[in-house]
């Protein structure tokens, strides 16, 4: 495992949060579109999905259900380090939610494996956060 000095960390992760993320943005729903919840409470459904920006190299970024502007993005260097992390996704939502990632799931996340994850509560209304949506299988829920 690669060693970092605080200087390089705090490099490597202002690059990867000046670089950009990939991130879903959906309606919170209203509007003529769809309808119901993914099964966790939250909205789904409105207007359609824009993918914005693609995630610094070997970063991984989460898809936000019922998301109005926050962003979740796993850098390289917490991918390399491995352990727990809790992952602030405000984004431009104007408010904060928390994402607890067990070290277990960090690894899954580094693998490429499917995983989910709920945000903690804010403002009444919470967010499902899955990282390597794009894959086909069940995903690891914590």
């Amino acid at each position: 495992m690669r060693e970092l000095k605080r200087r390089q960390f705090t490099q490597e992760a202002s690059l990867a949060f000046l670089a950009g993320v990939v991130v879903t943005v959906a309606d919170c729903g209203g509007g003529s579109g769809g309808g119901g919840d993914d099964g966790y409470g939250n909205p789904t459904g409105g207007s359609p999905t824009t993918t914005l920006a693609a995630a610094p190299s070997g970063s991984k970024s989460g898809t936000i259900a019922g998301n109005h502007g926050h962003t979740a993005t796993i850098t390289a260097a917490q991918l390399s380090a491995g352990g727990a992390l809790s992952l602030s996704i405000e984004g431009s939502a104007g408010h904060n939610h928390v994402v607890d990632l067990p070290a277990q799931a960090v690894t899954e996340v580094k693998d490429g494996r499917k995983v989910e994850k709920m945000s903690t509560q804010t403002d009444a209304h919470t967010h499902l956060v899955t990282f390597n949506a794009e894959v086909p299988e069940d995903p690891s829920r914590y």
